[in-house]
């Protein structure tokens, strides 16, 4: 198994903390990982994305260019990202802020709307692990529970209490694609 995903949005929207607790899960299961951040100077509001390879092998070159799993948080994402997935590929979207389709026939994709249902479960900053866990339904490439250990395990001191509400909306995107 060799998996590449690339999580993006907008700088606050959680697209690097997504891509790194998929590669705290990855790793505390014992796969090889890596996980590169970008973004840019603008930090909150500029684009922010990462790249995440999980494989059982050695991972020879960290470089992506054609990612088997998207995650897109917002427009610019979506523009940029949904013509580099591969053939076959996973595009998970936030339809509450994406209007763009997906113009391919050639990918799986996934509308969930992240925000609304983040919202509605008490805090829209949670929208990253809305999809995450609609990505996991889509392509489980670790187990939820293995995110699930890895939010209670790689979370601050400080943000233990936001352990217990993340889970939720993880297993609520899970939900909704599992039954899409």
């Amino acid at each position: 198994m060799h998996q590449s995903i690339v999580v993006s949005g907008f700088g606050g929207q959680g697209a690097l903390f997504a891509g790194q607790l998929l590669t705290y899960a990855a790793m505390d299961i014992g796969r090889q990982v890596t996980w590169i951040p970008s973004y840019g100077p603008e930090m909150r509001g500029g684009v922010a994305r990462c790249t995440v390879i999980i494989s059982d092998e050695e991972i020879g070159s960290p470089i992506v260019r054609n990612p088997d799993v998207v995650i897109v948080l917002n427009n610019p994402s979506m523009e940029k990202f949904r013509e580099e997935l591969k053939t076959g590929g996973v595009l998970v979207v936030n339809s509450s802020m994406i209007n763009l389709p997906a113009e391919r026939q050639d990918i799986r994709v996934f509308n969930i709307p992240g925000n609304d249902i983040a919202r509605g479960m008490g805090d829209v900053r949670m929208t990253n692990m809305v999809l995450m866990g609609g990505m996991l339904a889509a392509n489980p490439v670790v187990p939820l529970a293995a995110v699930e250990q890895a939010l209670r395990d790689h979370l601050p001191e400080r943000r233990k209490h936001l352990v217990e509400p993340n889970i939720q909306v993880l297993r609520r995107g899970y939900r909704e694609v599992a039954n899409y």
